[in-house]
């Protein structure tokens, strides 16, 4: 497996890393043994970069304590990555955010008991807390950097100004955000992030699932899965999506490879400084995405794949008002005869 460095501070990962939210929450039900295996597996094939957050677990810790078990027999081989930045104190009346210091330090004292570990490697601010100035936030991450607690910072969702304010604080090492095929607005940050020398880290590379070729409609999900209010898989939106998937996967098999190699590689061509973060609870799509990392993709390849999904895939990414601020409105594909 190729490395990539994330950012001037020296975060080094494996060039396809591995998102563990869909274990414990928004794809239906998940089993604990399954998602041990899956981490594993992901290790075996020299997958090094692994990424959870406090609110995978519902502020119960399940998902890092998932995690944490799964690499304890080689955690000084990974890096893990994970988040603070929700109240999740009341529940059954909803959550929102929580930037405030005191909160970053609880959760991420909470993160270490939980990921069984002495250091988080990367503690990203998952969502921008506009009660709380994004200084105060970084100066509280510096302070965890320099007590040892913490290697490196990362932002989730944020914008320019606000990657800026916080690395003049304490250097930003990478950024997450949504980027795949389907959702590409994030590509407005990157000059912002190549001025600073920042990382990036794609989450949802495989559009929630969609780009894997294995979409069902909207409704025929587990109850819990959030795909079934996802806009991509709107009536409408989900046959055009449908029909892309469907011309990528014949474009990806006169390479002998599958659409989700073809997205990850895709995904790996956008720059150094992109490091994709699929999710998955099978064995067997772990096999194939790590085998993305080994995929080159030709100029022509890369042109018959902008003519497919020029501006990305069809639907917003969240129903309406759970849209990022950061950005800005664009021409949407779905507008397109």
């Amino acid at each position: 497996m190729q490395h990539r460095t994330l950012g001037g501070q020296g975060l080094e990962v494996s060039a396809i890393g591995y998102g563990s939210m869909g274990l414990t929450m928004a794809y239906g039900p998940g089993d604990e043994q399954e998602g041990v295996a899956a981490i594993r597996r992901a290790h075996d094939l020299g997958v090094t970069f692994f990424d959870t957050a406090e609110l995978y677990g519902w502020g119960a810790g399940s998902n890092e304590i998932l995690v944490g078990k799964a690499v304890k027999d080689f955690r000084d081989e990974v890096v893990l990555a994970t988040k603070f930045g929700f109240d999740l104190s009341n529940l059954s009346e909803g959550f929102g955010l929580d930037s405030r210091p005191d909160n970053i330090r609880k959760v991420t004292d909470n993160s270490l008991r939980y990921l069984d570990t002495d250091r988080i490697d990367v503690l990203y601010q998952h969502r921008v807390d506009p009660d709380v100035p994004i200084e105060d936030v970084a100066g509280t991450v510096k302070e965890l950097i320099d007590a040892g607690k913490v290697k490196y910072f990362g932002l989730s969702e944020a914008g320019p100004e606000t990657i800026r304010r916080a690395h003049a604080v304490q250097p930003v090492s990478v950024l997450q955000t949504e980027y795949s095929l389907f959702e590409r607005d994030v590509e407005q940050l990157f000059p912002v992030l190549d001025e600073l020398g920042i990382g990036f880290v794609a989450y949802s590379p495989l559009g929630r699932g969609f780009i894997t070729g294995t979409a069902k409609p909207a409704g025929e999900y587990d109850a819990t899965d959030m795909r079934n209010s996802d806009p991509r898989w709107a009536p409408g939106n989900f046959e055009k999506n449908v029909e892309a998937v469907n011309r990528l996967g014949d474009l990806a098999a006169t390479k002998g490879i599958t659409v989700s190699q073809l997205a990850l590689a895709w995904l790996l061509t956008r720059g150094e400084h992109v490091v994709p973060i699929p999710g998955t609870r099978s064995p067997r799509r772990i096999e194939e995405n790590a085998g993305a990392a080994d995929v080159t993709l030709t100029g022509a390849e890369l042109a018959a794949i902008d003519e497919i999904l020029p501006h990305g895939g069809f639907g917003a990414r969240y129903a309406e008002g759970h849209v990022p601020t950061w950005i800005g409105p664009r021409p949407r594909a779905q507008s397109a005869p």
